[in-house]
């Protein structure tokens, strides 16, 4: 038995200092861990720099007006550039025919579908002098979130082998469905189902206000594909067939959520005394080749121009085509557009609408909004530059039917019929400056004849590179 040694001891000493500072160290490493990551002792605002942020901020009697005006109104209205509060200038050298009352796609995100609609609907007025025609936009709807639902299910299947964790994987449980779309997908949908008037499919609540729907949809198949893929770690004899008969028992729920949110689309209907399908329907009033007479344009400064693009995932059937595209500058772009409104056809396009947009008067123009004098900085992202950090995006299909020329055959501004009723912007249409159009106008769908040859050419022939679905623009 050891009393006293005073070599034992201090060893001792030493021994459980290391061992409290280990501790210390494993402790601190668990909290950093849990709070985010490891714990850093410099980058954080510390009392020095919280000092000087105080110091450097003059409470002035300017700032005092800019707070009160701030605490009590919306900085959309602080920053509105007065001189801008009226339309202006509503007159277009060029404007495609407009017949019929502007239509109303509600609180959805059906854009795309009512965009690609009204280029034909307008014709179809025209020919037949039916002032009050409108297609049925709750048909297509429909058949458009059944075959999205389809999609991922069946893509679900198709990377059972993959981990969770796996991006592809992680993107389609992130987004399982959407209300959204573009013109190529609505091609798809109109091709396969066809189409009808709006009083074989008459609009529902659900169908106008789309949120709810989209959500049930959302947490259900995310709720099966979490399914299927247990199926499939489990796996067994005929692994493929079982999943894919679970997918069918799966897309009868959606079917029947769909047909009593949406109603249970026509096989056959009679209108003004004649009966139809709505394939036949389709191919008597719209008729076009709409899948092969159109290419998709955009304009993305991040990529090279002249390239081919197509997006995984990005297709609303399974069977359907991914969105395929031809990268062009904007000057190529303008050129198309102008060549189509000189013949009275409207197209497809889409752009980041809410930027600068004065919603009030329907205008959309960099000098509409001035919060840099609000709050004495500045904004000098370019259009590249907003793409790469996620500012700016497609996000609303309007339909493109006008412009405005001068003497040297140059675009000053465009005009753009809207989805959102007769009494928004300007008599149901925006107006576009031609450096906000350049800005925030990302997609066209333009027929093939208003197109230079060498750009079809270049679409059709080129092997088209394969981005992410995850990709910033998408």
């Amino acid at each position: 038995m050891i009393l006293y040694n005073p070599i034992y001891f201090d060893m001792k000493k030493t021994v459980l200092f290391l061992l409290s500072a280990l501790l210390i160290i494993v402790s601190d490493a668990a909290y950093a861990q849990k709070n985010g990551g490891n714990a850093k002792t410099d980058g954080g605002i510390d009392n020095s720099i919280m000092e000087r942020l105080k110091s450097e901020y003059k409470f002035t009697s300017e700032q005092q007006a800019i707070h009160n005006a701030l605490a009590v109104r919306p900085i959309s209205e602080l920053s509105i550039n007065s001189q801008k509060s009226v339309a202006g200038d509503t007159h277009f050298s060029h404007v495609v025919e407009k017949i019929g009352k502007t239509t109303d796609q509600y609180t959805s995100g059906r854009c795309w579908l009512f965009t690609t609609l009204n280029v034909y609907r307008a014709k179809i007025i025209k020919k037949y002098n039916w002032p009050d025609f409108e297609f049925s936009h709750g048909y297509p709807f429909f058949y458009d979130q059944l075959e999205k639902s389809n999609l991922f299910l069946q893509a679900i299947i198709d990377t059972k082998d993959l981990p969770m964790e796996d991006r592809t994987v992680e993107w389609l449980f992130k987004r399982p469905i959407y209300d959204g779309g573009q013109f190529s997908a609505a091609a798809d949908l109109l091709h396969k189902y066809g189409a009808v008037p709006a009083e074989a499919m008459p609009e529902t609540y659900q169908g106008n206000n789309t949120e709810d729907l989209r959500e049930i949809l959302r947490y259900k198949l995310r709720e099966y594909g979490l399914e299927l893929r247990r199926m499939a770690e489990k796996g067994g004899r005929n692994l493929l067939e079982s999943l894919k008969e679970r997918k069918v028992e799966m897309l009868s729920d959606i079917y029947r959520i769909l047909a009593e949110c949406l109603g249970v689309p026509p096989t056959e209907f009679e209108w003004k005394g004649r009966k139809y399908t709505p394939k036949s329907f389709f191919d008597e009033y719209i008729g076009d080749n709409m899948k092969d007479d159109y290419i998709m344009i955009m304009n993305d400064p991040t990529r090279e121009y002249g390239k081919v693009f197509e997006i995984e995932y990005y297709r609303h059937l399974y069977d359907g085509r991914n969105w395929r595209y031809i990268n062009l500058p904007m000057e190529t772009i303008k050129q198309i557009a102008i060549n189509s409104i000189k013949d009275n056809c409207a197209m497809y396009f889409s752009v980041d609408s809410p930027q600068y947009r004065n919603s009030k008067i329907g205008t959309c123009d960099f000098e509409n909004f001035n919060p840099g004098a609000l709050f004495n900085i500045s904004f000098n992202m370019d259009k590249a530059d907003r793409i790469r950090t996620f500012t700016s995006r497609s996000v609303h299909a309007m339909s493109l039917i006008g412009v405005d020329l001068d003497a040297d055959g140059n675009a000053k501004k465009w005009l753009a019929e809207n989805s959102f009723g007769a009494g928004y912007g300007f008599a149901g249409n925006i107006i576009m400056t031609d450096e906000w159009f350049c800005g925030f106008m990302f997609r066209l769908a333009a027929n093939k004849k208003y197109i230079p040859a060498e750009i079809i050419e270049k679409y059709e022939k080129t092997e088209a590179e394969i981005l992410p679905p995850w990709d910033p623009m998408y």
